[in-house]
């Protein structure tokens, strides 16, 4: 490897005094049909990398790049400007402990009200909803149903699907004393106080 060429910064350059000498570079002159094939070669996995080493070291091109110092600070560093914090919008620690996230994390979620999912505008209770594991968690545990409720309820709703001349029963397939007996075996769980959600 090379000495190491220093070179002054551009504000301290004299341009006055400098004469700008063109380096003397040696490369095939071609045209036409030879540089055809220059370029097919220069494509070529193996010879391509080769000529175009042996090219720079003869023309110096990588004493320049690799023996060159330039003392000069970069022309442009990105700079964002200071986001103001987001309303709505919670930072977590990485390093914080796992409850404290938790913590977090859950103060991020809407408000849950029980009563809307249990109370209809129009009187009739119960009329159907997108339950989720929350609301089903919820009524268990105030035993406002149970799960051999909810099964019964289901089997009754498939009884009268399949009932209808276009059946699903690609769509559900179920044992319905099998859901009988989970469900019978989670009520009992619930009403042990064991709760698993």
């Amino acid at each position: 490897m090379g000495k190491k060429q220093i070179m002054l910064p551009a504000n301290e350059v004299d341009l006055t005094a400098v004469k700008y000498v063109p380096e003397k570079i040696e490369a095939p002159h071609l045209t036409g049909l030879w540089f055809k094939l220059f370029v097919k070669v220069m494509e070529a996995p193996v010879i391509g990398s080769l000529i175009a080493s042996h090219l720079k070291e003869k023309n110096g091109i990588t004493e320049i790049l690799k023996n060159t110092v330039i003392p000069e600070v970069p022309m442009f560093i990105p700079q964002f400007p200071l986001q103001e914090p987001e309303p709505g919008v919670v930072c977590l620690e990485e390093d914080g402990k796992p409850e404290e996230r938790v913590a977090l994390a859950l103060k991020c979620l809407p408000h849950y009200d029980p009563t809307c999912r249990w109370s209809s505008d129009s009187g009739e209770p119960f009329q159907f909803r997108y339950w989720k594991i929350r609301d089903y968690g919820y009524a268990y545990r105030s035993k406002l149903t149970t799960p051999s409720m909810v099964a019964e309820h289901f089997i009754s709703a498939m009884e009268v699907f399949n009932s209808k001349q276009q059946s699903a029963p690609l769509l559900i397939s179920f044992d319905p004393e099998e859901v009988r007996r989970q469900a019978a075996a989670s009520t009992q769980r619930f009403e042990e106080g064991i709760f698993i959600c």
